[in-house]
């Protein structure tokens, strides 16, 4: 019922996820990746056969670069409805808010990383609440209002599959290793948990998430994986942080702690790199930090 687009984010293999569906009346997308794989994201389709004017619907789960940065380019050349949590559908139309606050963390990377970010035309926006029924490209959707990773993150629910974004984390074909994208500002642990509860009593008969492709095996055993893993990664940075140190101090120890749980759950060199090239161990430090910061120093 899906194909998979492979994106090569930053000529890697199995880091960004498109996925295609085919439906009675043309095709939706599900992600876009970043402006800086629009070329790989055109070249899959081509392989696949599908001609622009075929695609009528876009759905992004979170409004992140590598995730809808190549949304506006995308709508603008199809035409298509690009679907949308209500509270990113603002920076998709006007994106330079979203540009600044990514500015600031990535600065000199912003152009070799998301490329070009496109403004969507706003009246080919769609705007999602919680369990809102899509109608895309003659397939009936659930969007799901899943917080954690971002307040502003759907998952899609789709006859048992489960399109999860970042919510259910990273998990590389191949690996039983679970990584978890924490960057800033916004991770929310108990709601990130909440999620997971929600998807387990949807128990979904797949799992897909963004990075990348379809979860082997148990999809509860997995998101119960995940929640094992935020509150690992949270206990780990706690007494560091407690202590007074940076993000920037914590991150080499941190990097070690995560290629050493990576190397324990069976991943050679290059999937231990892969990994740190989908979650970058910085990123992941400074978005828990900021989470401590916010909610439990408060």
């Amino acid at each position: 019922m899906y194909e998979i687009i492979d994106l090569y984010f930053q000529g890697q293999p199995e880091i960004i996820a498109s996925y295609v569906l085919r439906g009675p009346t043309g095709v939706a997308l599900i992600e876009t990746g970043p402006g800086s794989t629009i070329d790989n994201l055109w070249g899959g389709l081509e392989y696949l056969g599908i001609e622009p004017g075929e695609i009528t619907d876009i759905l992004v789960t979170h409004i992140h670069l590598d995730h809808a940065g190549a949304a506006g380019e995308l709508a603008s050349e199809t035409g298509a409805r690009v679907h949308v949590h209500h509270v990113g559908a603002p920076h998709l139309a006007d994106p330079s808010r979203l540009l600044r606050s990514a500015k600031r963390i990535y600065g000199d990377l912003m152009d070799p990383l998301w490329g070009e970010t496109l403004p969507v035309p706003a009246d080919q926006i769609r705007v999602l609440q919680d369990g809102d029924i899509i109608e895309a490209a003659g397939l009936r959707i659930q969007a799901l209002d899943t917080p954690g990773h971002a307040y502003h993150h759907m998952a899609y629910l789709l006859d048992g599959l489960c399109f999860t974004g970042d919510v259910a984390a990273v998990r590389l074909p191949g690996y039983d290793h679970i990584r978890l994208p924490t960057p800033p500002p916004e991770i929310d642990v108990p709601a990130w948990l909440a999620s997971l509860d929600r998807l387990r009593e949807l128990r979904p008969d797949r799992l897909l998430p963004t990075h990348f492709g379809p979860v082997d095996g148990d999809p509860l055993r997995h998101l119960d994986g995940v929640a094992t893993n935020l509150n690992a990664y949270v206990d780990f940075v706690r007494p560091r942080w407690q202590k007074g140190e940076s993000a920037g101090e914590m991150t080499a120890d941190l990097q070690q702690w995560v290629a050493a749980q990576a190397v324990a759950d069976g991943c050679d060199p290059d999937a231990v790199h892969r990994y740190e090239v989908v979650v970058p161990s910085y990123m992941q430090a400074s978005g828990l930090v900021r989470y401590l910061k916010k909610f439990e120093e408060a």
